[in-house]
Formats: structure tokens, sequence, C-alpha cells
């Protein structure tokens, strides 16, 4: 997801203790890297490099990264890590390995380099399995799904070719990728960006809506890009479905202008949409892993269910906010997270940073869930146990 509309992911199961992440995280690594794709919960800079694109879908200004070390901005669309620092902390590692956009084509082309950086994060905020999405909301192009593919089977392609001993130099690719972990989180700014015309009074009432079909072609495209994956090596994928997007700050504000509201304040459109998408995803990788994949193994969160759980809870556990952000101003956020505008005083106890992502806190519960939660809200497998199978 990424800031301008694209952005926030209710994954927080909060009946879970909060505990400091590093306690969590195992010293070995579980794995030898990890590629990570999608949107701005979990771009760790890579649209600091995109010069076009404008501040709404950039994070490397303060307040961002207040309580990240060295209280300095970084891109991450967070006060602290994200969630794909988190998850790569329970793997072991000490963050997300660097932005694909940070490394010169060179070092990126370096196969070896992959052993001390962990592997390489290609996720741009703002982007979605669309081309299309992203683009007018962030003034300028963000690097799309279709991209972020294309630049991971570039590397492959790349690293297994390059003398000497090519013969080598491909099985030890082969290996490394099929034994390290693919992370994705997509899908949110494509229905953003869809439920947004909906809301819109000016939209024209003469286009049929159809959002079985819409939500048809996003699928399509997922499973495209899994196997364009699956076919440059990867294996092991963690995947996170879009979440009640209609409860982040920025959608209750919609929620509430346009009477389209439900139980708990939030964007009803917005929140069907991820309802209906989510069984899709999971019937999508059900399906490629038992008939067109062979050897592909995956683990799902289930980001709507742990959203319905922590919103019917009164009070929430962990979190004593839950629907304005910690960073900006009025009750939604309305002008942007900036140094202009006050912060919180616990940022612990908000689930929001700002008006479209999650704190540090709250993306460190989906983090631990995600890596070992039970089948309630991860399935058929949590990520530990995915990394211990064999590829």
């Amino acid at each position: 997801m990424a800031a301008g509309r694209a952005f926030v992911v209710l994954i927080v199961l909060c009946s879970l203790p909060v505990q400091p992440l590093q306690a969590c995280a195992t010293k070995k690594r579980l794995v030898p890297a990890m590629f990570v794709f999608g949107d701005s919960l979990v771009d760790v800079g890579n649209n600091n490099h995109l010069p076009s694109v404008n501040n709404s879908c950039k994070a490397n200004y303060p307040p961002y990264g207040v309580d990240y070390p060295g209280h300095s901005p970084t891109g991450r669309f967070s006060n602290g890590h994200n969630l794909a620092d988190q998850l790569a902390q329970q793997l072991g590692f000490d963050e997300s390995p660097p932005p694909f956009l940070s490394l010169k084509n060179a070092m990126a082309r370096r196969f070896s380099r992959l052993t001390s950086t962990g592997g390489i994060n290609f996720a741009s905020g703002g982007s979605g399995l669309l081309n299309t999405t992203g683009g007018s909301k962030c003034g300028g192009q963000v690097v799309s799904m279709a991209e972020q593919v294309g630049n991971f089977k570039s590397l492959v392609r790349a690293w297994a070719s390059k003398k000497p001993k090519r013969k080598h130099r491909a099985a030890a690719v082969a290996d490394l990728i099929s034994n390290s972990l693919v992370f994705i989180s997509v899908g949110s700014n494509d229905l953003f960006e869809y439920s947004d015309l909906l809301a819109d009074p000016n939209h024209d009432p003469n286009v049929t809506r159809n959002d079985a079909a819409f939500l048809q072609g996003l699928v399509h495209l997922y499973a495209a890009y899994v196997k364009d994956l699956y076919a440059a090596g990867a294996t092991k994928f963690s995947v996170v479905s879009p979440s009640l997007i209609g409860c982040c700050p920025s959608q209750r504000k919609i929620a509430n202008e346009s009477n389209d509201m439900d139980v708990s304040g939030c964007f009803s459109t917005a929140n069907s949409l991820s309802m209906q998408l989510y069984p899709m995803i999971n019937s999508m990788l059900q399906n490629l892993s038992e008939k067109e994949l062979p050897g592909m193994k995956y683990s799902l969160g289930d980001a709507t269910g742990m959203a319905r759980y922590i919103l019917g809870q009164t009070p929430p556990n962990n979190f004593t906010t839950t629907d304005r952000p910690c960073c900006g101003s009025k009750d939604y956020g309305d002008t942007g997270c900036n140094t202009s505008v006050p912060l919180c005083g616990y940022r612990k106890s908000f689930f929001f940073w700002d008006r479209y992502h999650p704190t540090e806190a709250a993306s460190a519960i989906t983090a631990t869930e995600l890596f070992s939660g039970n089948e309630t809200y991860v399935h058929p497998v949590n990520v530990q146990q995915l990394v211990a199978s064999r590829p």
C-alpha cells in the first residue's frame, strides 16, 4: 500500500501479547534470503529514488521514522520498522533487505551480495496489481507489481548466467531462490482507487458497476505474478491479503461523507471488496499449489479476519485508539503526516500511524501472527512452518 490512497492494512491480532519483536526474533537465519514485493506496507525506500513521485507517496521526511533506529526517515511509511522489517526479524535478519532502487546496477547483479544483505526489497508505495494503480495519485509512475516481478526475473537471469563456472553458478542460484522466502503484500491500492471512484458523487452513473469482474481481474493478475516468480525459481510464498481498507482514517471520512458506514464507522463499500477478495486469493493459491505449480508452498494471512476480530473488541486489548491516526490533524488526519501536525503522546497505544498505515506496534503483532500463529488467521501453515519445509 502506499501513501496517497493506498495503505493501511488492519492486519493485527490484538488478543496477542505485545512484546518487543527483537525478543521474538531468532538469531539464526531461517532462510538464506527474503524477497519482498508489494506496496507501502512493505516499501523500505524504493520510492525515495523515484523523482517524479510526490510527497504523498514518499516517507523520506519527518516525523516518519521517529522511532526507527537513529530517529530518522528512511522511506518506510511508519514511525519505525514496518511489516517487512518485522517479519524479516522473525526470520533472523536485522530488518528487511535493502530497497532494489538503492542498489547500483552492478551491485544488484552481484549474486554474492545476497549472502550479506539477505535478499532484496522490490516494493513500491502506491503500487498495485494493476499497472495503472498509483500513477495518478502519486504524481508519477510508481513501480507496479509487473515491474517489480520483472526486475526480480532479470536479476535471477543475470546471476545465473555470469561467467566463470556458469553451470555451477546456475545451480547455486536455483538452490538459494528455492530455499528463500517470497513475501507479498499487494492489492489494497487497487481496492482504494476502485472504491474511491464508487464513492465519488460525480462519477458517471451510466457506467455499469461489476465488482465481481473487477476482483476476478485482480486475482488473475495475482496468479500470473506468482507463476512468474515460480518460473524464476521461487517455491515458498508468504502472502498477506488486503485488509478491511474501509476502516483506515481516510476511508472513515469517506464513509461519513457518503453515508455508507458500517456498524464500526468504516466505509462499507471498501470493506465489502476486501472481504470478497480474500477467499478468491485463497482459492487461487490453493489451486496453484495443488494443480499447476509442483512444489509450490504458501502461507496466507487473513487480514480481514484479523481486522474483524480487533474491531469487535471492547475495549481493544492493546490499542486505546483504533479510528484516528497518531500523526495528523483533525479526526481523520486530513492534513497528512508532517512536521506541522502534532504527534500522539503514546504511539504504542495507537493502531494507525497516519491516515493509511499502521504503527510499528500494530505491524509487530501482525508479523508475530504471520510467523507463528495458528490456523485461525494464517493457513494452511504459518511462515515458520513454511520455511522449515523442503522445497
